[in-house]
């Protein structure tokens, strides 16, 4: 039950707004083995003098926070890491602007359905890959 959020400037058509949803979805079904029906991401954007990149950074520079379960293995988050890059520059996203941060939250600190703790109940999929 990733938490997704996508930060830009202001660029993005309505479709190529939903290539990058769908290329992160995509991404963390394939590396992160998330349930296909688990979609939570939102898409925030900002007045170009509102969102500053590094030096070096582009016009298309993107910020992924991802908000996780804890427990994916270094080399499920070095896959998701390519593959991000991999379906974000097909929808317009040059590979050296773009960022992923991941937050591994322990289960604990997700109240989920219904205000359960996510430690409490079975899932329905595997989070140690």
């Amino acid at each position: 039950m990733p938490l997704v959020r996508i930060e830009t400037r202001r660029w993005m058509t309505r479709e190529i707004k939903q290539a990058v949803l769908d290329a992160v979805h995509e991404a963390l079904v394939s590396a992160f083995k998330v349930p296909d029906d688990d979609r939570n991401q939102r898409i925030i954007e900002y007045d170009p003098c509102d969102f500053e990149g590094s030096a070096g950074k582009g016009e298309r520079f993107t910020i992924v926070t991802i908000d996780a379960f804890a427990g994916r293995s270094l080399e499920a988050k070095r896959q998701l890491y390519k593959e991000l890059v991999t379906r974000l520059s097909a929808a317009g996203i040059p590979p050296a602007d773009l960022m992923v941060v991941i937050h591994d939250v322990p289960l604990e600190n997700w109240g989920v359905r219904g205000g359960k703790a996510a430690c409490d109940i079975d899932l329905g999929f595997q989070i140690k890959v």
